[in-house]
């Protein structure tokens, strides 16, 4: 009988602490060997990564698959096949835009149902707080809901029943249950009250430009929103997360109450590290997000604020929808376009590129997009490459440049904010649980392999 599976050989390991040339002995799913040199006779199949660098494979805590109900902007097959192609190999899928929402623990199971079998990679999913939902938070912690989201602003969205935001009172009640629960908290921070009165004026003056729906959700609206949460944090005790914070301003508001104690932590993503307002007014709606892009003096603060380490954790907020709702309304209306950025497929490799031009270690970049993001929400066999961990890789080539193209798109919707950028590396495989689930010379090799994970105890 082999030692091995398999054997990943000849690559540039990025590891916890270090970049080292090594040999990657992977036996039931997990790694089970690093070595300078392993024998090849002894695995049942080796993969040569000679030239490239083996990172863990992003844990991307932060997706809209949007089933069930609206596959149809983008569902497990076409979104999981998206991420595997770009280097991730667990993902999170948010609560909100399935009908119903994963507000309770029937919807939970079964969204869980319609995704057995038909992702490319390891999966888990989030549960929802929102109005009459905090008696919920018990049944959907013992379903297996990784962690809990709600919004401080309106979320949109087209259907009946849709996920709404929550009042002070709800996330002070929520807050309260999760905490002893021993849940986490993930927050959409942006104050309804400016957001909408801010919108509401500029519609009624008829100033609909991309200008204008970035003025109308201002960093002082994620601001106050930050600044209201973690005093109810600091309250309940309830662990909180920001998601797709924005402005180095919040960053700093977080690191403080963290210094107080408070059990937070701060996401951001790509676009907000890599796209301007004037990339939004350049593109059109394909860059349209909330909170919106920034100017590019909070941009270069924000990339600071990622090598001061005050930036937990990179998702890729994969927001996908259909091209047509990508359109803007009668007069140029901007506010009238979906906003959601659709670029989970590109998050690592533009992480990994622009990170190394602007001199970020690569293990600092594989912690912000495996390693952090695993130890956070509980996944203890995820995001590190370590004896003992799943064999979840991503092989890159870090001196290959190419420009994006939207036929290279695998999600549903071929649109991207990335499409004509020159992005400077390449996934070539990605092995989930050291089974190869992509290549770049053959696309999805394995479509239904993923499977759901669940929090450690």
């Amino acid at each position: 009988m082999k030692r091995f599976d398999l054997i990943v050989r000849g690559g540039m390991v990025v590891l916890p602490q270090a970049v080292e040339r090594l040999d990657i002995g992977v036996r039931d799913g997990k790694i089970a060997e690093l070595a300078a040199e392993l024998d090849p006779g002894e695995a049942a199949a080796v993969a040569d990564a000679c030239g490239c660098h083996v990172m863990p494979g992003m844990v991307d805590v932060h997706v809209h698959l949007n089933e069930p109900g609206n596959g149809h902007w983008e569902g497990f097959e076409t979104g999981s096949a998206a991420l595997a192609a770009g280097g991730c190999t667990t993902y999170l899928d948010m609560p909100l835009n399935g009908v119903p929402p994963a507000v309770t623990a029937v919807a939970l199971r079964a969204k869980a149902e319609i995704a057995r079998g038909r992702s490319a990679v390891d999966y888990g999913f989030w549960g929802g707080l929102m109005p009459g939902h905090v008696r919920d938070l018990p049944e959907l912690a013992a379903a297996g809901a990784v962690a809990f989201k709600a919004f401080m602003s309106d979320p949109g969205g087209r259907d009946e029943g849709r996920f709404t935001a929550v009042d002070d009172w709800t996330l002070y009640e929520g807050m309260a249950r999760i905490a002893e629960l021993g849940g986490l908290l993930a927050i959409h921070a942006e104050s309804e009250a400016i957001t909408s009165a801010l919108a509401e004026r500029r519609r009624a003056e008829n100033r609909l430009s991309a200008r204008d729906y970035a003025a109308s959700r201002p960093p002082e609206a994620e601001l106050e929103a930050v600044h209201r949460a973690l005093f109810f944090a600091e309250r309940t005790g309830c662990r909180v997360h920001f998601v797709h914070i924005s402005t180095a301003g919040a960053l700093r508001m977080i690191d403080d109450a963290k210094r107080r104690g408070v059990d937070a932590s701060a996401e951001t993503c790509p676009h907000y590290l890599l796209l301007t307002a004037d990339d939004m007014e350049r593109i059109g709606p394909t860059a349209k997000c909330a909170p919106p892009l920034r100017d590019e003096a909070e941009r270069e603060r924000m990339w600071r604020m990622v090598e001061d380490g005050s930036v937990d954790l990179i998702a890729s907020d994969h927001s996908p929808c259909p091209t047509e709702w990508k359109a803007s309304g009668p007069g140029g209306d901007f506010f009238a376009a979906w906003g959601g950025i659709a670029g989970g497929q590109s998050s690592l490799e533009l992480m990994a590129s622009e990170g190394v031009r602007r001199g970020l270690p690569l293990p600092a970049i594989a912690k912000l997009l495996a390693d952090g993001p695993a130890r956070r929400f509980g996944l203890s066999a995820k995001g590190r490459i370590a004896e003992g961990f799943d064999a979840d890789l991503a092989v890159v080539d870090l001196n290959r440049s190419y420009a994006l193209e939207s036929g290279m798109l695998l999600q549903r919707h071929k649109h991207s904010p990335y499409i004509g950028r020159t992005i400077g590396c390449k996934v070539k495989e990605t092995y989930v649980r050291g089974r190869l689930v992509y290549a770049e010379s053959r696309g999805i090799a394995e479509p239904g392999f993923g499977e759901r994970v669940v929090p450690s105890a």
